[in-house]
């Protein structure tokens, strides 16, 4: 079987669109003075719920991202679910040979969560925050498997962002 043909068929799964956010630690923790790490987003569609109890979730990284490097030192997270209406959101954190993505929160409105000091989207439709429980390596990629220490529905509006044959999409 060809990597073509694989991605191809599994382009025909729908799958719902996060953020997956988490701020680096500061660069000298005993340093009140030094600078606050920076925050970290990436966009995901392999995210899924794995148990109601405990409560656990899990993401799928590409191994050696910025964000699997990351979350390898820094066990809280957080998932900001993503409208239909942050596509926008979604294609801004999953380009390749992006900007810093200090710059890439500029101008998106969100709150810092208070279990995990990661950025929170406003308006999503559900935001998680989550503590590493298990780091999986499954081929070119790491599975995350979070504990859920908070979930909060900021918004009832508009449906989820879609993703389906490697396009973004609205449910309906």
């Amino acid at each position: 079987m060809s990597n073509e043909a694989f991605k191809a068929a599994l382009s025909r799964l729908a799958a719902g669109v996060v953020l997956v956010t988490a701020q680096e630690p500061p660069l000298d923790p005993d340093d009140p003075l030094a600078p606050a790490g920076e925050d970290v987003g990436m966009t995901a569609t392999a995210f899924m719920s794995v148990s109601l109890d405990p409560p656990l979730v899990l993401v799928s990284l590409r191994e050696g991202s910025r964000m699997d490097d990351l979350l390898d030192e820094q066990p809280r997270w957080a998932v900001s679910v993503l409208t239909e209406s942050q596509r926008h959101i979604a294609g801004r954190f999953a380009m390749k040979g992006r900007i810093s993505d200090r710059l890439l929160f500029e101008d998106i409105p969100y709150v810092r969560g208070e279990a995990s000091g990661a950025p929170l989207v406003g308006g999503a439709l559900a935001t998680l925050e989550c503590h590493t429980e298990q780091r999986v390596p499954a081929g070119d990629h790491t599975l995350v498997i979070g504990r859920v220490l908070t979930a909060e529905l900021p918004s009832t509006e508009g449906g989820p962002l879609m993703y389906f044959r490697g396009r973004y999409r609205q449910l309906g």
